[in-house]
């Protein structure tokens, strides 16, 4: 893992296969950078994609932002590299690819994937696991597995269902057919798809507002709405009932009483 500031050149960026940048306060950029790969997920690859979420987890980043180099985000896992390996050296691979992309939906932090490109099969899945999707137009989506006789292997066939429901996250698996962006925002399965000179740009706003928010509560919610699923709604709901006891108590809290009150904006502390 590399990490350098926005303000870098660009012919100064690091050859490590991830790069994390900090883009501007509380917002942190983690870059798969094998372009020439398509970004593919190799064996090394996942494992400093792991080391490098599970390191912002708690290093005062309040938005992270997961995308490409190149004209790719993620080609899936690096077929060439399966090619050379064992049944075994395959199954190890795939438990690491598992563990990277586990780290992402467990990180506390907002997450928002930076589609451009196309995002096919272990691709799709560390789009999936994030938060939120912002696609460029020329984004092409899709769990491919069942084009080269496997299935979907880092949590597809749980996280799309999901998202889009059933019937549709079907039709994209048992197919193999990826969608567009435009497409995939119909569907729900991108939050926003917009032309590809604006992509930074929406990116930018969206994780600035999030940033601008206070870390405790944005963290909070992001806890409510990821253990919901496996709860009962009146589980749900005690959840949220004691995630707002703590937040009331907040140092956050109080500061957005008295900006309120003194019409200014709150600085958050995350406390």
């Amino acid at each position: 893992m590399h990490v350098r500031n926005s303000s870098e050149r660009a012919d100064e960026a690091s050859s490590a296969e991830v790069v994390v940048e900090r883009i501007s306060e509380g917002v942190t950029q983690l870059r798969l950078n094998r372009p020439e790969r398509l970004n593919a997920l190799g064996l090394s690859m996942v494992r400093n994609l792991r080391d490098a979420v599970e390191a912002l987890a708690n290093d005062g980043t309040r938005v992270l932002l997961i995308r490409g180099s190149g004209r790719a985000f993620c080609s899936g896992a690096d077929l060439k590299e399966r090619q050379t390996m064992s049944v075994d050296q395959r199954v190890e691979h795939n438990a690491a690819i598992n563990a990277a992309i586990d780290a992402i939906a467990e990180t506390p932090v907002p997450t928002i994937a930076v589609v451009n490109g196309l995002a096919f099969g272990g691709g799709c899945e560390v789009a999936l696991a994030c938060d939120m999707r912002v696609a460029a137009l020329d984004a092409l989506i899709g769990l491919t597995e069942t084009r080269i006789g496997v299935i979907p292997g880092a949590g597809g066939t749980m996280r799309l269902p999901r998202l889009i429901g059933s019937a549709l996250a079907l039709e994209m698996m048992l197919s193999g057919e990826p969608v567009t962006a435009e497409r995939a925002r119909e569907m729900g399965l991108v939050n926003h798809a917009v032309p590809v000179g604006e992509l930074d740009h929406r990116v930018a706003q969206l994780a600035a507002l999030i940033a601008s928010r206070s870390p405790l509560g944005t963290r909070e919610i992001k806890r409510l709405v990821r253990d919901a699923p496996d709860l009962t709604a009146s589980e749900c709901l005690q959840n949220e009932r004691r995630s707002l006891v703590r937040v009331v108590a907040s140092e956050d809290y109080a500061e957005g009483l008295a900006a309120f009150a003194a019409r200014r904006a709150p600085v958050f502390v995350g406390r």
